[in-house]
């Protein structure tokens, strides 16, 4: 072998290290699962990344007669027109109180663009797949079903929403009052 090639497989070898040591580093900074991390009443919950797409500041929403209290109406979003839905009020019954902290999150329903009204939204977060466990949900919450996992970052928990289950849910769907 020749002195070049040598001296070229050797800068290869060496990329290759220092590919693999970012690669490494990256992961152990950033975690293996990623997701928005929002609150709803007194819960933490998370969604992943692939499911909710930005978090937007509440935009002024027009009701639509006859259906149900948690579809809040329609909201014109950058020229889209989105379905604007109060998740806690479908979780938990009652309307969520708009404050300076809430937040729309937008997801897409069966091809269609969808804000869920959360409280307070605090970024994206990421975790280790080997530190979700089982959830920890009280008797008879809203939540049990939708929720697969906890994870868990220092001392704050995040429970994850599956969004694939709430948005299959027949309720969810029947948005009609009568």
């Amino acid at each position: 072998m020749s002195t070049v090639n040598a001296s070229f497989a050797k800068l290869l070898e060496y990329e290759q290290r220092a590919r693999g040591a970012e690669e490494s580093d990256a992961g152990a900074l950033q975690g293996d699962w990623a997701g928005l991390a929002f609150r709803i009443g007194g819960t933490q919950l998370v969604c992943g990344t692939d499911r909710m797409f930005e978090s937007i500041p509440i935009p002024r929403v027009t009701r639509v007669p006859g259906t149900k209290p948690f579809i809040l109406g329609l909201a014109n979003v950058r020229g889209n027109l989105i379905t604007v839905i109060d998740l806690g009020c479908y979780l938990g019954g009652e309307s969520t109180a708009v404050t300076g902290s809430s937040r729309l999150v937008s997801a897409t329903l069966r091809g269609r663009p969808v804000g869920l009204l959360v409280d307070e939204v605090f970024g994206q977060r990421n975790f280790m797949s080997s530190d979700a466990d089982s959830p920890e949900l009280p008797e008879g919450s809203p939540l049990v079903g939708l929720v697969r996992k906890r994870h868990r970052s220092g001392t704050e928990s995040w429970h994850e929403l599956d969004l694939a289950v709430l948005f299959s849910q027949p309720e969810f769907l029947d948005g009609s009052a009568a």
